[in-house]
């Protein structure tokens, strides 16, 4: 097994190790502090040494363990350590290599080549100073005149770090000890507490919170002091680094990536298996509003579509812990159910959050086992067709006026009864549970993030054959359009089996009967009539609209070449096709080889085509079915014989 040494003194030093972390090398990792080593990963690849060493030590250790290569991901200010790992592995022939911090700062502040530059610079001025370039060279700012006046020092909580504090002069009021890393906020909150006109740091780049102390002094009105970096010399960075080893050492890189539902609202309504997750992530990503969460220092990256979060892993390599931030639950429409698909060769772990239905029913005091749920947020989705069919109806909606096209939805339906209760910005401070009937809502803005719980009495579970007055049937000039007539109706959508998010077409729609049965039962999905007359096609907008079917679509034409546009279907329906019955066969198999047809035939003729299809479908089925009326003669009720019909039944 190969044999690698990293001396790890920096937040990229820590990144390699963790990415080495269990893969088939032998790796020593040393730090100089017990503090440095705390922050490592643990690994049974990892051997971990926590003191410092000066050339001999490392010459020795070097010959000893006969590495293959040693990477120096020490601080850019640590020169001294750098010259020492150089000089030990050109004595013992190692091979070394350097691991260089991202550069930062692009010239904001004040800059000076050294620390006694910027002593000079600050002896000539007045105000407290904060420093932030820890606890080693702190002696060397005692030139500063008052200086255990107006320097207020943050270092490590380490017994070394206050030692060194007390050493230079600092009275224990002006030593911050604390560890990082640290907000923007954070850093500005410190400078207004000692009311700081100087921060003093070192160019540490993205990695060592520079950005965030330049931001802070801005806020607080404090002047920026750098010490500016000493040259790094040669060498890669981290990115470089993990190709160079991927390639050489045969390592695959496997990131963890957890993928954690954050619940509806803010941080207090994170489990704590979540709130461990985005702890220990190196990289968060998500939404902007839900990187909120994120630690200071802790790299997030704004991406929501999947293949966005995908590329975001992909394309850092130098992560191998990430979290993905989603909103309520992981697997309640949630974006996890396409992201999963998509994460091959990364380790996958799931952690569910608290849904915003759990979470607006646990308000009101209620249960949710008869709660039917839909999601309006982003989505072409009808609420009508779940309110026929459920009297209690839980929906996510989407932006300030969400709440009110809705409830207008509602009214137009003649839902303007309907009990709504209103969840917005549920888990946030500014919370509020407020309910009505639909129609006192029309007009009304809500927040943007709101959950809906609609509420009726009204028995509208409609069962498949709805009574055939409820259509119109009246078309252009008094002419009847033809229906398929309640009983057959029921027994062909019974064949078809339908689920709710089936795309169907209904070739020969007439007056529409089956088309708007068909779009009720799949409240996800589409319906496509097809009518080539053009007054049977008005007539059957005029019974679209009668029901409110916004997911039922008119197709005015003939089939098959009506059937061009439209998406492959799941379900056809052939009320009427005649000679051409032939060629929408072959039109619908090109469109989608498992689509499932149900059609009915009354003439012989059309009979004798269904029939000479059948030898082309892996499945097929013929039912001839006769229905008989009552009807009133009299004192007398006598059975009237309706025309008998054949059902063809086609599938794959």
């Amino acid at each position: 097994m190969s044999k690698l040494c990293v001396f790890a003194g920096t937040t990229e030093g820590r990144r390699l190790v963790s990415f080495l972390a269990g893969q088939p090398v032998a790796v020593t990792v040393c730090v100089a502090t017990e503090y440095g080593e705390a922050l490592l990963p643990q690994g049974e690849n990892l051997t971990l040494s926590a003191r410092r060493m000066d050339r001999a030590e490392m010459a020795a250790l070097f010959s000893a363990e006969a590495f293959d290569l040693v990477i120096d991901a020490t601080h850019p200010y640590a020169q001294a350590v750098t010259e020492n790992l150089r000089a030990a592995c050109r004595e013992t022939g190692t091979e070394y290599l350097r691991l260089l911090r991202q550069k930062g700062g692009g010239g904001e502040g004040l800059y000076f080549s050294d620390i006694p530059a910027a002593v000079n610079y600050l002896g000539e001025t007045e105000g407290p100073i904060l420093l932030t370039t820890g606890s080693k060279d702190l002696a060397k700012f005692a030139a500063i005149p008052d200086f255990s006046q107006r320097v207020y020092a943050r270092v490590l909580p380490m017994e070394s770090s206050l030692a060194a504090c007390r050493e230079a002069g600092l009275a224990p009021a002006h030593i911050l000890a604390m560890q990082g890393p640290f907000s923007q906020e954070m850093n500005a909150a410190t400078l207004r507490m000692i009311g700081a006109r100087f921060l003093v740091t070192k160019e540490a780049g993205p990695a060592g919170g520079f950005g965030e102390k330049a931001a802070a002094a801005r806020d607080a009105g404090a002047a920026l002091v750098v010490i500016g970096r000493p040259p790094q010399g040669e060498g890669l960075s981290l990115e470089a680094v993990l190709d160079r080893l991927t390639e050489r050492f045969g390592l695959v890189r496997r990131p963890s990536v957890k993928i954690v539902g954050i619940g509806p609202g803010g941080p207090d309504g994170v489990t704590l298996e979540v709130h461990r997750a985005l702890r220990e992530a190196e990289c968060l990503i998500g939404a902007k509003r839900m990187l909120a969460l994120a630690a200071p220092g802790q790299e997030v990256h704004t991406a929501i579509a999947p293949e966005a979060i995908r590329d975001v892993i992909a394309g850092h390599r130098e992560f191998s812990r990430f979290a993905v931030v989603m909103s309520g639950d992981t697997g309640f429409f949630s974006g996890t159910k396409k992201l999963l698909p998509l994460l091959d060769g990364c380790r996958v772990e799931v952690l569910p959050g608290v849904s915003s239905l759990s979470a607006l029913c646990a308000r009101l005091g209620t249960s949710y086992e008869d709660v039917h749920p839909v999601s309006l947020h982003g989505r072409d989705t009808d609420i009508l067709p779940h309110v026929f069919r459920h009297r209690r109806v839980f929906a996510l909606v989407g932006g300030e006026d969400g709440v009110s096209r809705l409830c207008e939805r509602l009214t137009q339906g003649g839902f303007g009864g309907a009990k709504v209760t209103v969840g917005q910005n549920l888990g946030y401070p500014e919370e509020a549970v407020l309910s009505a009937q639909a129609k006192d809502w029309v007009g009304r803005p809500f927040a943007s993030l709101s959950a809906v719980l609609i509420e009726h009495s009204r028995s509208w579970r409609l069962p498949a054959g709805l009574p055939d007055e409820a259509f119109l049937r009246g078309g252009a000039e008094g002419n009847v359009v033809p229906m398929t007539k309640s009983e057959v109706r029921a027994v062909c959508l019974s064949k078809l089996a339908l689920p709710e998010d089936a795309v169907c077409y209904d070739i020969g729609a007439g007056t529409g009967s089956v088309s708007v049965e068909m779009a009720l039962q799949v409240p996800g999905g589409r319906v496509y009539a097809i009518e080539q007359r053009e007054d049977a096609a008005a007539l059957l907008e005029e019974n679209r609209k009668r029901f409110f079917l916004d997911n039922l679509t008119v197709v005015s034409g003939k089939a098959p070449a009506a059937l061009a546009p439209l998406p492959p279907p799941t379900h056809v329906f052939i009320g009427g096709a005649g000679s051409e019955l032939p060629a929408i066969l072959e039109a619908l198999r090109a469109k989608n080889p498992a689509v499932k047809i149900v059609a009915t035939a009354i003439a012989i003729e059309s009979v004798g085509r269904l029939s000479e299809a059948m030898a082309g479908w892996a499945k097929s089925e013929v039912v001839s079915l006769t229905v008989a009326r009552g009807r009133k003669a009299g004192p007398y009720h006598l059975m009237t014989g309706q025309n008998p019909i054949y059902i063809f039944t086609l599938e794959n």
